[in-house]
């Protein structure tokens, strides 16, 4: 007999371990839905087994990720559209620090290894237009000013949402975004303004 998957109690105990990881509580199967009202048979029922649990759970960080960026509605402006997708990057780690910390230990597995290309991706888009409109230098490497800033947005976020430093923190990320930005050849002060009116954290 086929068991029925619930994608609330999925979510459930994605976000249950999520939670132990981050306070370094052991995880079993019984700690795990302890207190949740299931089960041990759900994580079988939904994750086959606890190794699919992980592979799971690092997944789901992803698909939020690409969840918020995807929300991000393309403007006439690439420079302000790049800057919102860091800070819906920002906002995604903020709403949902345990699953941003499982999302980068390299020592669970993908369901899905394409997920983590597919939401740097968003970030090459924005890049390329830039360049394409001149905002950029012409032979700017787009994967790489992506790279450069997810690099920002990681390093930032990473401080905050599990580290040790104030959220005001990020309000460091549109100076550094700008600065960036410039050293591809950006105009500094329309750089700014667009940085700016991408900037959007939530409050």
């Amino acid at each position: 007999m086929a068991r029925t998957k619930d994608p609330a109690v999925r979510t459930l105990l994605l976000e249950r371990a999520a939670q132990m990881l981050r306070t370094r509580e052991p995880i079993t199967l019984r700690s795990l839905v302890a207190g949740t009202g299931v089960s041990t048979m759900a994580v079988y029922t939904h994750f086959d087994n606890m190794d699919g649990l992980w592979k799971a759970l690092r997944q789901e960080g992803f698909t939020r990720l690409a969840h918020r960026m995807a929300e991000v509605r393309q403007s006439a402006d690439p420079v302000r559209d790049h800057a919102a997708l860091i800070s819906a990057y920002l906002g995604n780690a903020l709403a949902h620090p345990d699953l941003y910390r499982v999302m980068f230990d390299a020592n669970f597995e993908l369901e899905d290894a394409q997920a983590a290309d597919d939401t740097l991706e968003y970030l090459v888009q924005a890049a390329a237009r830039g360049r394409d409109t001149g905002r950029y230098r012409k032979d700017l490497d787009a994967l790489e000013l992506a790279t450069q800033s997810w690099a920002v947005a990681h390093g930032l976020v990473s401080l905050v949402a599990n580290g040790p430093l104030p959220r005001g923190t990020l309000d460091h990320g549109a100076p550094l975004l700008t600065a960036l930005f410039v050293s591809v050849g950006d105009e500094p002060q329309r750089c700014e303004r667009s940085v700016r009116r991408g900037w959007r954290l939530p409050g």
